[in-house]
């Protein structure tokens, strides 16, 4: 009986270990800064291409800027939503962008 213990502790384990960590939310509690318009250079690099845009990334001390790029579309149809702050917790929290 204890082996079967010892075994389904350690099954646990693994499976916590590979669910991987658990992403911490960091709240800033300065609003971010207007966003800023970066046109796009006149040709993306190859058919496929999409041009995402710039955003404010907080770095724990202040915002900087991330300037926008081109990226591949995975797969034909993807749509980019992009990353945004929105309120939360008394500040703002990143919301990752994702192909969808």
């Amino acid at each position: 009986m204890r082996r079967i213990a010892v075994f389904v502790l350690l099954a646990a384990s693994a499976v916590a270990a590979l669910a991987g960590p658990s992403r911490a939310q960091v709240v800033v509690r300065v609003a971010p800064p207007a966003a800023i318009v970066e046109p796009p250079p006149p040709r993306p690099p190859g058919s496929g291409y999409y041009w995402r845009r710039g955003f404010w990334r907080w770095n724990g001390v202040r915002y900087v800027w991330v300037s926008g790029k081109y990226v591949v579309v995975p797969r034909h149809r993807h749509v980019w939503v992009d990353g945004r702050w929105v309120p939360s917790g008394g500040g703002w929290v990143w919301r990752e962008g994702y192909w969808r």
